[in-house]
């Protein structure tokens, strides 16, 4: 029995592969990210994942002032050895719609990055990629986990003299905040038709 030839980026190159090599990479599994030099694979979204995310998405965008916007899954290029993709990032307008070819932004495009944390992410989307974005200097972050049947935002904001995000709020039923932006999200919506 003949072995099927891997691609070529099954296998890293000497001291792992840099943003640059990934963002060039095609045929790579959809939501591939590229953290610490290596190549992440996730699993397939549950429904509450999928939810959560297009409610928080959908009205961070309607509720965002005229120069931010927000983006679903999209890779955010962190430095020479991290591009990740955000569940959702609020990037500035400009860069949302300098180039509708774009397959990534940069950090400094980024206000606002937000995991939502599923069964195989909880250590990256709860230490590593939070360690990252910080290094890269985005100001928020936010962490949504599913509780039983409830749905928890954790909100951070950069503490600039460590360069570390410090929690703001943790928020259960209501997402309301005046940073970035005001807004105030009902996280009961999650199931509901909109």
């Amino acid at each position: 029995m003949e072995r099927e030839a891997l691609p070529d980026w099954v296998i890293p190159p000497p001291g792992g592969f840099t943003a640059d090599d990934f963002l060039r990479m095609r045929g790579l599994p959809r939501h591939t990210e590229l953290i610490d030099g290596s190549l992440v694979f996730v699993s397939p979204q549950t429904m509450w994942h999928t939810s959560v995310l297009n409610l928080v998405a959908n009205e961070l965008d309607r509720q965002a002032p005229t120069h931010l916007r927000a983006v679903r899954e999209m890779t955010v290029r962190l430095g020479e050895r991290q591009a990740p993709e955000p569940d959702v990032a609020v990037v500035t307008s400009e860069a949302f719609g300098s180039d509708p070819s774009r397959t990534h932004f940069q950090a400094e495009d980024a206000v606002l990055v937000i995991e939502a944390v599923s069964p195989d992410s909880v250590e990256r989307d709860r230490e590593i990629k939070p360690r990252r974005y910080a290094a890269a200097g985005i100001k928020h972050f936010w962490r949504v986990e599913r509780d039983g049947d409830r749905t928890v935002v954790y909100v951070f904001e950069l503490e600039p003299a460590n360069a570390s995000y410090a929690l703001t709020g943790i928020h259960h039923d209501r997402l309301k905040l005046t940073v970035p932006f005001d807004l105030d999200i009902d996280l009961g919506a999650v199931w509901r038709r909109r």
